[in-house]
Parts: structure tokens; sequence; C-alpha cells
């Protein structure tokens, strides 16, 4: 399989494996999607790391595969392309790319589809797309932007220049930076303490803010409201009071 799922403490790895360059191909992108809705839908996975090895994220799109297609063959396969990708952005739990090497193209898209993203200092980011005479086609117009804002992922798109890992930063496009040899550790890490959290109000929280990013502030707004009243029907609502009102903050015990 050219992307496996391995769960442990309740921590799911997504690992690209299509040697040297974890290229996205057709297959690639099904397989994403498939173990995207397998991890939804899994209650043992609470939190959630992608991750490419230890020399590269992904190198982006399979390009060989692509030349071949024509316009209407294209047609077909956009509407798949981004659905496999925005099924990894709707995990309903805390998701972290763990970049190394380079994560270009449709890499740097699929890690737009993470909530936070830590990168190896040897990282380098980009959207060169527009050096095939094509644009992103998997969210990048849309994900980018909203991450950095438009004039900057206007820059990199326009462009097709890849950033390192302290542009990166700088930009917003990465939030942390690390030695390339703890990438992986520093994302586990991140992820397995999220791991521990409450799940349903953590739910609640990625759903809140993803939604407001993409409507206007009163429904986002109803969209909080609904959330923080029904999460008062939670045993974990009633564990991490009483737990704060005996014990102090930060002590609760999640199940």
């Amino acid at each position: 399989m050219t992307v496996s799922l391995e769960v442990a403490e309740g921590v799911g790895t997504l690992r690209l494996d299509r040697p040297p360059m974890n290229a996205l191909d057709v297959a690639t992108q099904d397989r994403l999607k498939e173990l995207a809705e397998e991890i939804t839908r899994r209650e043992d996975v609470r939190a959630v790391v992608i991750y490419g090895g230890e020399k590269v994220f992904a190198a982006g799109a399979d390009i060989k595969e692509m030349q071949v297609m024509d316009h209407a063959a294209m047609v077909l396969r956009a509407r798949a392309l981004q659905d496999s990708f925005t099924a990894v952005a709707r995990i309903p739990k805390p998701v972290v790319a763990a970049v190394t090497g380079y994560a270009l193209g449709g890499g740097c898209e699929l890690a737009l589809c993470a909530d936070y993203r830590i990168a190896g200092e040897n990282a380098k980011l980009g959207q060169p797309e527009i050096l095939l005479g094509l644009i992103p086609g998997a969210g990048g117009t849309q994900r980018l932007s909203r991450l950095i804002g438009p004039s900057k992922a206007k820059d990199l798109i326009f462009t097709g220049r890849q950033v390192k890992a302290d542009e990166a930063l700088a930009l917003g496009l990465v939030d942390r930076v690390v030695a390339p040899d703890q990438v992986y550790a520093e994302a586990y890490a991140w992820a397995a303490r999220l791991a521990q959290g409450p799940a349903i109000a953590l739910r609640a929280a990625k759903e809140s803010i993803d939604t407001g990013l993409e409507t206007d502030l009163e429904t986002g707004l109803a969209v909080e409201r609904n959330w923080f009243a029904g999460l008062f029907a939670t045993e974990d609502r009633e564990r991490g009071m009483r737990s704060f009102v005996e014990e102090g903050p930060g002590k609760a015990k999640f199940q």
C-alpha cells in the first residue's frame, strides 16, 4: 500500500510510502480518502499524524501519470482529487503534519489539510503548479490563502517558488521548526497529548473554527453557541469541571 495507518495510544499515523518521493498518484489519493474516512469512524483513533518519512513528505502529484490525461479525463478526476484531500481536512480530530524534505504541490496541499504543521529544518514547501502551466487543484488556492492571507498565497502560487522552513515559519505556513530527526517525535507528542483530551470538545472546537472560517460571523457564532451548550450534556464536561473545583486546573483525566 502507498499509504498505511498505524495506531498506538490513541494516535493514528497516516504514513505515505511511495518511494522515492511519495508522488501522489491516483491510487495514493484514493487510499488517502479511504483511510481518512476510516480514521473518522474509529473511536480508538483520537489524534492523527501525517508523515512521509525521514527524507520527504510528498513532492507533489505524479506528473508522468497526469501528462497523459486530457481535458475530459481531468474533468472526471478533478473532483475525486479534491475529495481525497477534503476527507483528510474533515477528520473531526486533531491532525498534525510532520513535514521533512519536500512538501510541494499536492504534498503542500496535503499539509494544508492538517490543523498544525511541524517542519524539519530541511523542509521546502511550495505550490509550483504554475511552472507546469497549471494552478493548484487539490485545495491550494483556497486553503493556502485562508491560512497565510491572499497576497502571500498569490506570491507563492504566481511564482511557483519554494520556501525553506524558516520562511515558511515566518509566513505562517508551518507552526514549528525542529531538527529533521525530531519531526516525527515532536508531531507524535503533540498528537499524543491531544489524544488524552476530551474527544467531543476537541471535535466541537475544530468544527466551530473551520465552519466559522467558511461562513459569516453570525453563523459561526451560532455554531459555537450550539456546540458550547451541547457539551454540557457530556460526561467529559462533568469530569472536567469537577476536577477543576476539587483539584485545580489542568488535572482532569478524560475517558
